[in-house]
């Protein structure tokens, strides 16, 4: 559970901002989407291919402009 302590004279803005940060760092969020449907493992396997060739695509992009 992610909570966050308000300090004296902070303002409610601010407490939020940390509080989105604190949520985002600790992967409630994708944990959450990851567990709401099912991902068969031949789709799962296709879609890290098609991550990891993108991944390569722009690397190899990046290494010829510089």
């Amino acid at each position: 559970m992610v909570g966050i302590s308000i300090q004296e004279n902070e303002s409610i803005d601010r407490a939020l901002k940390r509080f989105k940060k604190k949520y985002e760092r600790s992967g409630i969020l994708k944990e959450f989407k990851k567990r709401t449907f099912f991902v068969k493992p031949s789709v799962k396997k296709r879609m890290e291919r098609i991550k990891a060739a993108r991944r390569n695509h722009r690397f190899e992009n990046f290494e010829t402009t510089m």
